[in-house]
């Protein structure tokens, strides 16, 4: 067993959001390694280049002590790799933990005696335990907590954001053992500047980092859901939030999409393992379900407005702005918009989309959508401000509206202007 951090030669597996500021924080403290399998993507951060734009080219300034690289043997060396792999969702719904179990594959046919593995990606409790361990065991032919030993320290990291960064936010920490947990949560505290929550079981920091999400999943459907009831009685939501909002312990959660790759993913890994274990989580479920819904509902609100407005809606020109999940962030995945496209299609809308954030590649690959890189003036029966990127602001109303005809609907999702500006708001 690895008996203090000094001794760990440190491997982080997956390169994304959460791998690549893991990795280069820990490079300010340590000589590590940092792997992905996309080649693609380990030539671009030996270039200093982060594609997810999360990091600029001065932020890989202690780089130097990082060995990026796509080839298995390079992390021979290591003895405590820490694996950042995505877990998203199937099309059923359904945790899909083919990147993961691929992950632990791989580590299980590299590890050695002692060495230590520590998984960050979001999973539902017991997965690590049953799913991964076993493949760690089977492709390593070593014994868990006698030959190798496992940690489980939840990834909180916020896509976009500049003042929540990895050092600053509060990390859980565990171990499969007493001692591990006390060494994983050493490790952690080299890099953790507001300290750790060292959870008593792996299974505890498990089911501790999928009710995060799932409760802000719960209270932003509460407030979807009050902002339909709300517009049905002509009622604005965010004024009723404010005045409600005045009262010292009101939680201040907004109505909008529900997408990305956590608050809109994570509550099914809570339901599958509760219905596995014969319960039915029917207040998590019927959350889903408004979140899930929230796209479709918005289109078919557009489209209302539009038929009072004597708008043509076959064949209407409508322009979406915005395609990433959350504002001032590159991250098309689980992207709520998503679901506003295809029911404007249905009703053979012809579509814009505009997002200064958003790679086009991605988006056509993933979605099938070509983005504008041009907007023209007096052009759109319909507008769509779907996410709050800082630059959809600083346009302003003026330059909004310009883009429109003389009769048209703006619908400002994410409540990025007043609510005298423009037509509809959720």
């Amino acid at each position: 067993m690895i008996n203090k951090i000094g001794e760990i030669k440190l491997a982080i597996i997956g390169l994304g959001y959460v791998g690549l500021p893991l990795a280069l924080e820990f490079a300010k403290k340590k000589t590590i390694i940092g792997f992905d399998i996309n080649e693609k993507r380990i030539n671009e951060l030996n270039s200093d280049i982060d594609s997810n734009l999360e990091f600029d080219k001065k932020d890989f300034k202690n780089s130097k002590q990082i060995n990026f690289t796509y080839k298995k043997k390079d992390l021979k060396s290591a003895n405590c790799f820490i694996i950042t792999v995505p877990t998203p969702i199937d099309k059923l719904k359904k945790p899909d933990l083919k990147p993961l179990l691929a992950a632990s594959k791989m580590i299980g046919e590299l590890i050695k005696k002692d060495d230590l593995v520590i998984y960050e990606s979001t999973v539902y409790p017991g997965c690590i335990e049953e799913e991964c361990v076993p493949i760690l065991e089977k492709f390593s032919k070593l014994h868990f907590n006698k030959d190798f030993f496992c940690g489980y320290s939840p990834e909180r990291i916020n896509p976009g954001d500049r003042d929540h960064t990895i050092s600053n936010i509060k990390k859980i920490t565990s171990g499969s053992t007493k001692e591990i947990a006390v060494l994983v949560d050493d490790l952690y505290n080299e890099i953790i500047t507001v300290g750790t929550h060292k959870a008593p079981s792996i299974k505890v920091a498990e089911a501790a980092k999928v009710i995060e999400n799932t409760q802000r999943d719960l209270n932003i459907a509460l407030v979807n859901e009050l902002s339909i009831i709300f517009n049905k009685m002509n009622i604005d939501t965010q004024s009723v939030l404010e005045a409600a909002g005045s009262k010292w312990n009101f939680l201040n959660f907004k109505p909008g999409l529900v997408g990305g790759h956590c608050i809109g993913v994570d509550p099914y890994y809570l339901t599958y393992k509760a219905e596995s274990i014969g319960y039915k989580p029917n207040i998590i479920l019927a959350g889903r379900e408004i979140n899930d819904n929230m796209g479709n509902y918005v289109a078919s609100m557009l489209i209302k407005e539009m038929k009072k407005k004597d708008i043509e809606v076959h064949k209407a020109k409508i322009l979406i702005m915005g395609m990433t999940f959350k504002e001032n962030c590159a991250d098309i995945r689980n992207s709520g918009v998503s679901n506003i496209i295809e029911t404007l299609k249905k009703n053979n809308c012809n579509l814009d989309l505009y997002d200064p954030w958003a790679d086009s590649k991605a988006v056509k690959n993933l979605y099938g959508i070509t983005l504008n890189q041009k907007l023209n003036h007096n052009t759109y029966d319909a507008i769509i401000i779907a996410v709050a990127h800082k630059k959809f602001k600083n346009m302003g109303t003026v330059e909004i509206i310009n883009l429109c005809k003389e009769n048209h609907i703006i619908y400002d999702l994410k409540h990025l202007f007043s609510k005298d500006e423009f037509n509809l708001r959720l």
